[in-house]
């Protein structure tokens, strides 16, 4: 039993349609099954894979008088025929499977790891708890951006060079479903976009028509919806709320308002979900919000940069950037931005004085995370001066020795000191010279890398 697991638009599908592909052109026998959230149809169908296997009518007969359960006659004889592939496809709810209540990890159901040949499901679900032990789990990933520069090639061959499709396929994040979308807009002789470069620049200001656009299929069909990439995500968003993870929409929505960078864990709090969305939520609810969501390949959890595991940093989320991208730009739709981002701007500020108020070292990996957010805030904001406890950061990431996020918090704190209180206001001479003084850090910082990286002389023997 294998499952190619990960969020949509990662082309799970594709891959098993490949494998099938190898499968019977080896000689194996295979059967391609699309779950249809129906339990008993996907009875009959593995029922009739298992006949075509060779399972007796005589066999079938007892099962359909009761005698034998119809999922072990179709199982024993699974596990005693080889030479077999069965693709299950878009089994995203397992524990629906069935037949039952029981758990798919079980092993009793429709679903199990024991047949004489491959069983081939795909899924979003990526836990290794709903598919038990003995399923073997393929977790599948953007692709690199030489590979998906090849896949923009393949579809746009004349839409520019090796490298313009390596910086597009960097912009879209690796997305096969994005990249696809991309390659066939640009071989379209009639596109308005000819090109691998020219695609990437309108993406800035034409975000929503080029991939947030909305297909008026989407909603009736979810075979549509998973080739959108406007509304592929949103099929796990109902599928998480259906489960009754009510809070993964709101919380992935608040997570996509912040910058395309790991945003601390200890930002996402109850309070901020509920001033944000105007939703009840606990420390279990959000817990488990943000669980639903990794569970489906929504957020990741990327490595720290040498963070203890105690410290308030420890726990870091990131979005996909098209994930990060579609969902801010659907956010407008359905709920006013300016209550969410007035809440996440207070948060934030919350936040940065935590920061600057932690004894010694402890609250060094927090301020390095919360940097990237901050100049984005300081832009909302400008009805308030935040400017003072934004310098208090700017101290701590000097002595964290985090140069160039200490430099570009400057450099907006200084900006807007002089938009507030002008250029020649003493405080705002005094942050022209912290500027300076973190450029000259950040110059010493380039030269020392640069030393290290220089070859070295070999000794003699």
């Amino acid at each position: 039993m294998v499952v190619v697991c990960g969020a949509g638009g990662l082309g799970k599908t594709t891959l098993a349609a490949e494998a099938a592909a190898r499968a019977r052109a080896e000689g194996q026998a295979v059967v391609w099954i699309r779950w249809r959230d129906d339990p008993e149809q996907l009875g009959q169908d593995l029922a009739q894979a298992a006949h075509v296997l060779g399972l007796p009518d005589s066999r079938l007969e007892e099962a359909r008088t009761g005698r034998v359960a119809l999922v072990d006659a179709v199982w024993e004889h699974l596990a005693a025929v080889t030479g077999w592939l069965i693709v299950v496809d878009n089994v995203d709810a397992p524990a629906r499977v069935g037949p039952g209540s029981g758990q798919s990890a079980a092993y009793r159901g429709w679903l199990r790891p024991h047949g004489g040949g491959v069983l081939l499901v795909t899924s979003r679900d990526t836990s290794r708890q709903s598919w038990g032990p003995e399923a073997d789990l393929v977790h599948l990933q953007p692709l690199a951006e030489d590979a998906g520069a090849a896949v923009l090639l393949d579809a746009a061959p004349h839409a520019g060079t090796a490298a313009e499709a390596e910086a597009l396929a960097a912009r879209l994040g690796g997305l096969p479903l994005g990249l696809n979308a991309a390659g066939i807009y640009l071989s379209v002789q009639t596109s308005r976009h000819r090109t691998f470069a020219a695609y990437r620049h309108a993406l800035g200001a034409e975000f929503a028509d080029l991939l947030g656009a909305e297909h008026p299929a989407a909603a009736a069909d979810p075979a549509v919806a998973r080739r959108v990439v406007r509304h592929t995500w949103d099929l796990s968003l109902d599928q998480l709320d259906q489960d009754g993870y009510t809070l993964a929409r709101p919380t992935l929505q608040l997570l996509a308002l912040l910058e395309a960078a790991p945003v601390p864990r200890t930002l996402v709090t109850p309070e901020l979900v509920t001033d944000a969305a105007g939703l009840p939520a606990t420390a279990a609810t959000v817990d488990a919000a943000l669980a639903g969501l990794h569970q489906y390949g929504l957020l990741h959890t990327p490595e720290g940069d040498g963070t203890e595991p105690g410290s308030p940093a420890a726990g870091r989320l990131q979005l996909h950037p098209l994930v990060r991208e579609v969902t801010a730009h659907t956010l407008t739709r359905p709920e006013p931005t300016t209550t969410w981002l007035t809440a996440l701007d207070e948060h934030l500020a919350r936040a940065v004085e935590a920061t600057t108020d932690m004894p010694g070292r402890t609250g060094w990996p927090l301020a390095r995370l919360l940097a990237p957010h901050l100049p984005a805030h300081l832009d909302r904001s400008a009805q308030h001066d935040s400017t003072d406890t934004l310098a208090n950061l700017a101290h701590v990431l000097h002595a964290a020795g985090a140069a160039s996020e200490e430099h570009l918090l400057r450099r907006r704190v200084l900006a807007e000191r002089e938009r507030v209180l002008g250029p020649d206001h003493p405080n705002t001479l005094a942050t022209r010279n912290n500027l300076a003084n973190a450029q000259a850090r950040l110059a010493r910082a380039g030269r020392q890398r640069r030393w290290w990286q220089l070859p070295r002389p070999r000794r003699e023997a």
